[in-house]
């Protein structure tokens, strides 16, 4: 007798006592490890979806896990027969990776500018010899997404992109939003979530086609947890109202200029030049991040003449409005569902996932999936068109709720993947965020849908939306399809340019503290937009108070 076990969808048998990590070697699937298997390293995680019962108790080197959560190393068949289904936290190169905002400038004239330059053999940061080479000189623009994590590698003599890693947020473990992963630092001490990223990090950097002392600077964006925790600091503040980072509250007191960070390598273990610098970008306000600040320098937005909006979807949407006179922001507390986070068969943007739906006249379903893989689950975009789908034909109402009674929707039987009705909840709830979110914004500012000159739709999940289904669920506004920009990840495109010029990180760092931020939750007609974004429905254009 034997157990049947599937990692990052790779099948094989396994015996009794055999380690997951073991079985996933044999398949020929890499797990991040850097301590030999003995438990310490705490970077070779699993998902396990399946057969959790199958496995041993959690062992004392896994005491900070839970739910479906364990370390491969550890993590032994026990039963004699049975499936498992599990998955590495780095199943595959992510289809946004390498996807900026695709549009040539769009972010304004970049004049190559960094902080690391040459002179001769001389290697200087900030005007400073920090080393002597005639190697080339590179830096690292890093995204640090709740869900994912993107690096693109920047070769900072021509400002050419060179390559990038990608993978999903190993810190989910700690919980799938910002406020579960604060709870989770602030009750767990030793920065197990710190570690476990820096960990992956250090995977990634190495698997560059360049060697680390040639890595001169990194810059850090992400939402104001994730980039204080990458930093070490304690995010307690930020779950806690008013929910701001120490940074914030410093640079407010007047014991620093700004909210932006600056530390050596050597803080962190990461294989690049010791002598070098690590910067993460500034935070706005609350949890409007640096991620957020990121999207301003993508499209340039402190030197704008029209009248535009950014909504960065993601686990925590970032709204910005404004011109070149004033801009407004806000965040949005979305949850993972737009990142294939929490459904039932959900999962991120990856070799397997469901991103295109589309139900035939005969109720029959054709499906499209990422690198035409066999369906392992769906992903965010997969999931808006098949709300926008199941509304267009009638079989699910305004309300969420399928005509036929059923309580759920398959998309693949063969491969059993299907939506819950519990899924439709949570993208009712998530995108029920962003339109509140949006609609207030735009409220505050004083002008309506109509009056957008344009609207950019940031992130991965929204490079790949489907516009039609999405203005017809009511998750972006109802105008015109010339209006919407699709731009990509604009997070590490508005990184790799502040790597890239000294100068826009400095006025970036200007226009943060310049910045006016709307706390939703603040708004007297919050519920009642709230309660009206959640229906399934076409968001019309009116903006101004409703109530």
């Amino acid at each position: 007798m034997s157990v049947k076990l599937e990692i990052n969808a790779h099948e094989l048998t396994a015996e009794k006592g055999d380690s997951l990590y073991d079985c996933a070697e044999k398949s020929g699937v890499k797990v991040p490890s850097s301590c030999f298997k003995q438990g310490i390293c705490r970077e070779c995680i699993v998902e396990v979806a399946e057969g959790m019962d199958c496995l041993n108790a959690r062992t004392n080197q896994e005491e900070h896990l839970e739910g479906d959560y364990r370390l491969s190393c550890q993590a032994r068949i026990e039963a004699d027969e049975g499936d498992v289904r599990c998955h590495t936290m780095r199943r595959g190169a992510l289809k946004i990776a390498e996807k900026g905002t695709g549009l040539p400038g769009i972010a304004g004239d970049v004049k190559l500018d960094p902080a690391v330059t040459r002179d001769g053999n001389d290697v200087l940061l900030d005007g400073e010899v920090i080393a002597q080479s005639d190697g080339p000189i590179y830096g690292i623009a890093v995204d640090l997404g709740t869900t994912t994590v993107v690096m693109w590698l920047i070769d900072l003599e021509t400002g050419d992109f060179i390559a990038s890693q990608a993978f999903e947020n190993p810190q989910a473990f700690g919980g799938s939003d910002v406020m579960a992963r604060i709870r989770y630092d602030s009750d767990h001490p030793g920065q197990v979530l710190q570690r476990t990223l820096l960990g992956y990090m250090r995977h990634a950097l190495e698997a560059f086609p360049c060697e680390a002392n040639d890595i001169y600077e990194m810059i850090i964006t992400g939402n104001a947890t994730m980039r204080d925790m990458f930093f070490g600091l304690s995010v307690y503040s930020i779950g806690q109202k008013p929910y701001r980072s120490l940074t914030e509250l410093e640079r407010d007191e007047g014991k620093r200029p700004s909210t932006a960070l600056s530390a050596t390598p050597l803080n962190f273990a990461l294989p690049m030049n010791p002598k070098g610098r690590i910067y993460g970008l500034p935070l706005i306000s609350g949890h409007v991040g640096a991620d957020a600040a990121a999207c301003l320098l993508a499209i340039n937005l402190q030197h704008e003449e029209r009248t535009v909006a950014l909504m960065d979807i993601g686990t925590n949407t970032e709204l910005l409005l404004g011109n070149k006179d004033r801009i407004f922001c806000s965040s949005c507390p979305a949850g993972p569902a737009f990142e294939g986070g929490q459904l039932t068969c959900g999962m991120p943007g990856l070799d397997g996932a469901v991103e295109r739906i589309h139900i035939r006249d005969d109720g029959s379903v054709e499906i499209g999936v990422i690198a035409d893989a066999t369906p392992q689950g769906i992903c965010g975009s997969g999931l808006v068109d098949a709300m926008g789908e199941l509304l267009r034909t009638g079989h699910m109402d305004s309300f969420g709720r399928l005509t036929d009674e059923s309580d759920n929707f398959w998309v693949d039987r063969d491969h059993h993947v299907f939506l819950a009705e519990s899924d439709i909840s949570l993208l009712a709830q998530a995108k029920g965020a962003n339109i509140t979110g949006l609609r207030i914004v735009l409220s505050e500012y004083g002008i309506n849908f109509d009056d957008l000159d344009m609207f950019y739709l940031a992130g991965a999940f929204a490079s790949h939306l489907d516009l039609d289904a999405a203005r017809r669920i009511g998750l972006i506004p109802n105008i015109p399809e010339e209006k919407i920009v699709q731009v990509g990840n604009a997070a590490i495109e508005g990184a790799a340019i502040a790597l890239k010029s000294v100068t826009r990180r400095v006025e970036l760092e200007e226009a943060a503290n310049k910045m006016t931020h709307i706390r939703l939750e603040a708004h007297p007609h919050f519920f009642d937009y709230f309660v009206e974004g959640c229906q399934f429905a076409a968001a019309d254009t009116t903006a101004v108070p409703l109530y």
